[in-house]
């Protein structure tokens, strides 16, 4: 096969990254002394950053982060070919072969008419492959909100569902009620636990109607999130431009100033 120059010049980027994981290795005191418990924390940081870029849609910060991302990814199987565990080469070609496996409409004979069809042939290989159950993929160590879109996203590849998006909407008014019944019951009973159950079986079900509406609930709030903040800043410049620290206001005068910074926000977009 013909190497176009597009292919000859991320093979020597790859090449020039994995030589110069090797000098660092051998010569720097810092990278020397790493291991794969002392990156952990440090891959996490690195994937939190790249997803804040992402959110922002910093692309120019996207390349940033996905070059330390892959630096990580260099660095650890430099350590496992240091134990004799894996190479570098072993890693690629095992992802090579398990995106062909769990592709057979693309490398094999198998038809889907859509992404949902993929979705589910991709689940029933993986239980072929010795999963003992469809959610044996989820990590444990993942943040709530991202957990349950994946719990959601993974049952429905073998098919449990809504049939209908919008049935949803009944469950997320049902959960409603059923928080509201905990909170009153917990007047005579005390039990915070059932009203923690409750409100969690609310969120679970505001995951689920932005799982089918075809949203990220993790960068929706993530949004609105920031939104917040910008606001909220705002708010504390106008007070001490006006010679007052928010804290001194009142609710009704810090509501006020809510108001003018979201105004204020319209209108620039407008």
């Amino acid at each position: 096969m013909k190497t176009t120059d597009s292919e000859k010049d991320y093979l020597m980027a790859f090449d020039r990254l994995v030589t110069i994981m090797d000098e660092l290795r051998e010569q720097c005191p810092w990278d020397r002394e790493q291991t794969f418990e002392s990156l952990r924390k440090l891959t996490i940081e690195e994937t939190y950053e790249l997803a804040g870029a992402i959110v922002e849609k910093d692309m120019n910060e996207i390349r940033v982060e996905l070059g330390d991302l892959l630096l990580h990814i260099v660095f650890y199987t430099r350590l496992a070919r240091e134990q004799q565990a894996f190479t570098l080469a072993e890693m690629i070609n095992g992802l090579c072969d398990k995106l062909i496996y769990r592709h057979p409409h693309v490398y094999g004979e198998t038809q889907v008419k859509n992404a949902g069809e993929v979705m589910e042939n991709w689940e029933k290989l993986k239980l072929k492959e010795g999963k003992n159950s469809v959610l044996s993929g989820v990590p444990e160590s993942l943040p709530a909100l991202t957990k349950a879109f994946r719990i959601q996203e993974k049952v429905r590849g073998i098919g449990f569902d809504w049939t209908e998006k919008s049935e949803v909407w009944e469950k997320v008014k049902e959960e409603i009620t059923e928080v509201k019944e905990a909170l009153k019951e917990n007047q005579q009973t005390k039990n915070p636990d059932n009203v923690e159950l409750e409100f969690g079986d609310l969120l679970f079900s505001l995951v689920n109607a932005a799982r089918l509406y075809g949203l990220d609930p993790e960068i929706a709030l993530e949004r609105s999130n920031r939104k917040f903040i910008r606001r909220f800043r705002q708010m504390e410049d106008i007070s001490r431009n006006n010679g007052t620290e928010l804290k001194a206001l009142t609710l009704e005068e810090m509501e006020d100033l809510w108001r003018q910074t979201k105004a204020a926000e319209q209108e620039e977009k407008s």
